[in-house]
């Protein structure tokens, strides 16, 4: 008796833990085992406010492998490019990145979201860095709603059969900034204060299926940045990029985006690895030797190349126990950091200093070769920091015992 009741738990914890993985086995998300896939397109999973004030219904295209009975299926949700200024969920390569992974057995979505920011001074066209920085939070809030969205169908009428625990977010170039922020921005205080999240509805927003978990299984960044590798933690969702060494637009190290745009200066992805491997997380880096922006969207060997990656990339993950979808118990919190803003700036910056500190009695501008050009004694947490007769070039502020922050005058 007690030897039959010892088998069954056994047994079922066994069950219970293999249910709570992905099977792998019989060639199942590694090999084109469906022939056709099942679109459904003009899903709506939320809405959300413009800047310019107005109400946009947010709709997505889900892709499933047709006659597919696997009732728990994993789910990659993709954006698509367009310097958040345009793009759409049905460009060329949306439909055959989701086409492709779907006939691997994953349920696939390529998404719409918020669009534009101010654009001003015709001719030429001008925007301001704040304008840009709030589009991006704009479409971060919205990729998370879609995360929530499948995890509150499979709560529900479990309509697209998806296991809710293996989530993964990608997207190219504009999309790509949006799944590093939904896999990696964690704190209020890893966004610049000029951002104003506060007011953009914070890092969850508003957008939709409120009450569910935005976590993700693991970040595809194809052809990103993000403003500062630093918000890549231990113990965060594994990290794919794919990125071509000589791109222009989004650098695949380090440097100014932004052309008729006043630029913003950001890491691509051969800063965001190494931060990745230092703090433990698991990530692979695809380097296209000398190619430029986005390639796998008009050439058809990058974009073997690309979904090779991704395939090959995802597939241990699904073997593992998937997203913790709440917070860890005693997990440490690191230090705020202060921003500056506009950054670069032409006249003048603006030091935002966090609260958790206490307030500085001397901040200290060093130049490129650490000499000091001027130091200021701040009475409140924002600073102003006058250019003055100061040359362009890059110039580090710095406060004793806190990281210095990176700035430049152009």
């Amino acid at each position: 008796m007690n030897k039959t009741l010892l088998f069954l738990l056994l047994l079922f914890g066994v069950s219970t833990a293999v249910q709570a993985q992905i099977d792998t086995t019989g060639g199942r998300y590694y090999r084109p085992i469906f022939a056709n896939v099942t679109v459904t397109p003009d899903v709506i999973y939320g809405t959300a406010v413009t800047y310019q004030g107005t109400t946009q219904t947010l709709l997505m295209d889900i892709y499933q492998p047709t006659g597919d009975a696997l009732a728990r299926r994993p789910v990659i949700i993709f954006a698509h490019q367009g310097g958040f200024l345009a793009g759409s969920r049905t460009d060329a390569y949306m439909v055959n990145i989701c086409t492709r992974m779907a006939r691997l057995g994953y349920v696939t979505a390529s998404i719409e979201y918020r669009l534009g920011f101010p654009i001003t001074g015709f001719p030429p066209p001008a925007a301001d860095t704040v304008g840009v920085a709030k589009a991006a939070i704009r479409g971060m809030q919205d990729l998370r709603a879609a995360v929530r969205f499948f995890r509150k169908d499979a709560a529900t009428t479990n309509a697209y059969k998806v296991n809710p625990s293996y989530i993964a977010a990608g997207g190219s170039s504009a999309g790509a900034f949006m799944a590093l922020e939904i896999g990696y921005l964690d704190k209020a205080s890893e966004v610049p204060a000029y951002a104003d999240l506060a007011g953009l509805g914070g890092i969850e927003g508003n957008s939709g299926n409120p009450g569910y978990s935005s976590a993700v299984l693991a970040v595809l960044n194809l052809s990103g940045a993000t403003e500062q590798p630093g918000i890549i933690e231990a113990g965060n969702a594994p990290l794919l990029s794919v990125h071509g060494t000589a791109d222009a637009t989004v650098p695949y190290f380090q440097g100014r985006i932004g052309s008729l745009l006043p630029p913003k200066y950001v890491y691509g992805s051969g800063r965001l690895h190494p931060r990745a491997t230092a703090v433990g997380v698991r990530n692979t880096l695809v380097r296209l030797s000398r190619a430029g922006h986005i390639p796998f969207e008009n050439n058809a060997a990058y974009a073997d190349t690309t979904f090779r990656a991704i395939r090959d990339f995802l597939r241990p993950s699904l073997g593992q126990a998937g997203t913790v979808l709440a917070a860890k118990p005693g997990s440490a919190q690191p230090a705020a950091l202060a921003t500056a803003y506009p950054n670069p700036a032409d006249d003048q910056l603006r030091l935002q200093l966090p609260e958790a500190w206490a307030l500085p009695t001397q901040v200290r501008l060093l130049d490129a070769t650490g000499r000091l050009v001027r130091s200021f004694r701040p009475t409140t947490r924002e600073l102003l920091v006058p250019r003055g007769s100061l040359p362009a070039g890059l110039y580090l502020l710095a406060v004793a015992g806190q990281p210095p922050v990176r700035v430049e005058f152009r």
